[in-house]
């Protein structure tokens, strides 16, 4: 007895293996395939939602975090929330880093301050850093202020101090910062999200 395949069951065990192949040259272990069994870093994870912090537009992100035996928290990811109306679940360059932002060994934790002239960076504390920038935003502004204008118009301003405000404002902060602003007397104002 001999036994005949047919033109269509040669095709279909045909273009099986020739799909095995193909993924076992993709480094897939077509044998294996079923029996493994992968632990995603993400399993068992609490998921926190919250809004990239780059720009205004407001996209959301999901944050993975799991608490450790000591009682810290590890962040484990962040990426774009695919619920969102925003960006369902896209990130621009910058928000994809937004894991960088929070655990990159390059980030400054305290305030550091170089003497001009100086080739060192130093600690100082918060207040001092405080303390530093007010008085240079008053020595500018002493420096700067303008009472009249060329055709002796009352202007009132200071030319030598420019406000960049954050995207992560809230219109309150916003609001408020441009009201301080404006009243010692800047003109230069800009917004993070336009820069």
């Amino acid at each position: 007895m001999s036994s005949t395949i047919s033109r269509q069951d040669f095709l279909k065990v045909a273009g099986i293996g020739i799909g095995a192949v193909g993924l076992s040259e993709l480094g897939f272990d077509v044998a294996q395939a079923t029996m493994v069994q992968q632990q995603l870093h993400i399993a068992g994870a609490t998921e926190s939602h919250s809004v990239c912090p780059y720009c205004a537009v407001g996209c959301s992100l999901i944050a993975y975090t799991r608490t450790q035996a000591d009682g810290s928290v590890q962040l484990l990811q962040i990426e774009g929330d695919p619920d969102s109306p925003v960006n369902e679940g896209r990130l621009c360059p910058k928000g994809a880093t937004a894991m960088q932002l929070a655990v990159s060994k390059r980030r400054v934790g305290q305030p550091m301050f170089r003497a001009a002239g100086g080739t060192q960076w130093q600690t100082i504390s918060w207040d001092d850093a405080l303390n530093r920038i007010a008085q240079h935003i008053k020595d500018s502004r002493d420096r700067t202020f303008v009472t009249t204008d060329a055709k002796g118009k009352r202007v009132n301003r200071t030319d030598g101090i420019a406000f960049a405000g954050g995207a992560t404002f809230s219109n309150e902060e916003g609001y408020l910062a441009a009201k301080v602003m404006r009243s010692l007397g800047l003109v230069y104002l800009e917004q993070q999200a336009r820069v």
